[in-house]
C-alpha cells in the first residue's frame, strides 16, 4: 500500500487503537503519559531550534496528553512568534515534550523520552522548519495532528 508521506494515515487512522506510553528527563524530576498509536508517525524540524537539539517528535492533542509529575520542575523557552513553548526539565536541561506553533492546541513529545516497552515502530517524516510559513501552508495535514 502506498502512503503519501504527507498524509500520516496511520496517525488519523479510526482503527488504529491508541496505547499509553509513558516518559520523562533524564533525572526523573518530569514524567508523562501520552496517548498515542505504537507506530509512531514522527516529524523531524529544520529550524533554528529543532536542528540544534535534533528534535524528532509526534504531534498529539491536548487531551492525550497528561503530565504526572514535575509541573513546578519545568522552565518554557520561547523566541521568534514567542506561539512555540519550548519546556524543559531545570535540572537535567532534557526537553521530553514541547507545544508546537503548529499545533498551539496540543504537544510533540520526543520520541526518545519515552519509557521503553510500547513503541512498534517509527516512521520520520521530514519538515521544511527553516520555511515555516511555506511548509505550512503545502503540508497537508500537520495542522490537524493535534485535533481529536
Amino acid at each position: 500500500m502506498d502512503t503519501d508521506p504527507q498524509q500520516p494515515s496511520s496517525r488519523h487512522s479510526e482503527h488504529q487503537d491508541l496505547v499509553t506510553h509513558t516518559g520523562g528527563c533524564h533525572c526523573g524530576a518530569v514524567r508523562f503519559e501520552v496517548k498515542a498509536p505504537a507506530d509512531l508517525h514522527l516529524l523531524h524540524c529544520n529550524c533554528s531550534v529543532c536542528t540544534k537539539k535534533q528534535i524528532k517528535g509526534f504531534i498529539v492533542p491536548a487531551s492525550q496528553f497528561r503530565l504526572l509529575e514535575g509541573a513546578d520542575n519545568l522552565t518554557v523557552y520561547a523566541f521568534n512568534t514567542k506561539v512555540a513553548k519550548h519546556t524543559f526539565c531545570k535540572t537535567c536541561g532534557v526537553q521530553s515534550f514541547y507545544t508546537p506553533r503548529s499545533n498551539p492546541d496540543g504537544y510533540v513529545v520526543m520520541v526518545y523520552c519515552l519509557d521503553e516497552g510500547t513503541v512498534n515502530s517509527m516512521t520520520v517524516e521530514l519538515f521544511n522548519g527553516k520555511d515555516w510559513e511555506k511548509s505550512m501552508k503545502e503540508h497537508k495535514t500537520i495542522q490537524n495532528l493535534s485535533k481529536e
